[in-house]
C-alpha cells in the first residue's frame, strides 16, 4: 500500500474517497515538512493552497494591533485547514504556525475545487467545517463581549474539559492547559489565569495530577459559566 495513500485515508475531511481517488490524489498534492514553532502561513498573504495535516499540531491565530497574540484554534493530525482562501480566493485571514514537527499535504485551489464538486460528502464536509468556525467564532465574540476575564477563563475551561470527559461528572485535560496558552485564547493575561485556576483548586474543582489537569466537577463548572451568562 502506498504510505502517501494511508496517510491522507486519516484526513477526516477525506473518508468517503475510494482508493482510486487517493491515488489520484497523492499525486496532486505537494508534501511538506515543517520544524515545530516554523511558520506555516502568514496572514494576509497571498497563498490559496489547502493543507492537511498527516503528522503534527498547527496552531491558527492572529495579532491584535499591540502585538498580543490571540489563538483560534489548534489542530492536529488528520484536520485540514486553508481552505477558506481557496475558496473565496482573498489574502489569508489568519497566521498558522506548527506547534510540533509537521507532515503537511498542500492541495492547489484549483484541485481542491475539483475536489468538491466531485465528490458532494467532502463538500459537505467542508460547509460543515465553515459552519464550525461561524458557530465558534459567534460564540468567542459573545465571551469577549459580555464575560469579565475570570469569567472568559471559566468558559475556555470548561470548552477543554468538555472535550476530554472521563465520566458524567470528570474530565481529564493533558498535557495541563499552558496559562500563556488560555491566556491567548480569551484575551486575558497569563497572571490572570493562574489566579482563577488557583480559585478554582482551593473551591475543589479542579487538581493537578502529573500532567494532567482534572475538573473534578464539570457540572458545577458549566453552572458557574452558565450563571454568568444568563445575568
Amino acid at each position: 500500500m502506498d504510505t502517501q495513500k494511508s496517510m491522507l485515508a486519516g484526513i477526516r475531511l477525506l473518508a468517503d474517497l475510494t482508493d482510486d481517488q487517493f491515488a489520484k490524489l497523492d499525486k496532486a498534492c505537494a508534501w511538506k515538512r515543517y520544524a515545530a514553532q516554523e511558520q506555516i502561513i502568514d496572514r494576509d498573504s497571498d497563498t490559496r493552497d489547502v493543507f492537511f495535516i498527516v503528522e503534527g499540531r498547527v496552531r491558527i491565530s492572529n495579532y491584535s494591533l499591540s502585538g498580543r497574540e490571540i489563538t483560534l484554534d489548534d489542530l492536529a493530525e488528520g484536520a485540514h485547514f486553508g481552505e477558506l482562501s481557496a475558496i473565496d480566493h482573498h489574502p489569508r485571514s489568519a497566521s498558522v504556525v506548527a506547534l510540533d514537527n509537521c507532515h503537511l499535504a498542500l492541495l492547489s485551489p484549483e484541485r481542491f475545487a475539483e475536489l468538491c464538486m466531485e465528490n458532494p460528502k467532502v463538500a459537505l464536509r467542508v460547509m460543515r467545517s465553515l459552519a464550525q468556525i461561524v458557530r465558534s467564532s459567534n460564540e468567542r465574540i459573545m465571551d469577549l463581549s459580555t464575560l469579565a476575564a475570570n469569567n472568559r477563563v471559566h468558559a475556555e475551561l470548561l470548552r477543554q474539559a468538555k472535550n476530554h470527559m472521563v465520566d458524567d461528572f470528570k474530565a481529564e485535560i493533558s498535557p495541563i492547559p499552558v496559562h500563556s496558552d488560555v491566556a491567548s485564547r480569551v484575551s486575558t493575561t497569563r497572571e490572570t489565569v493562574a489566579r482563577v485556576m488557583n480559585d478554582l483548586a482551593r473551591r475543589g474543582l479542579v487538581e493537578r495530577q502529573k500532567d494532567t489537569m482534572v475538573v473534578l466537577n464539570v457540572e458545577a463548572l458549566e453552572d458557574m459559566v452558565e450563571e454568568v451568562k444568563g445575568e
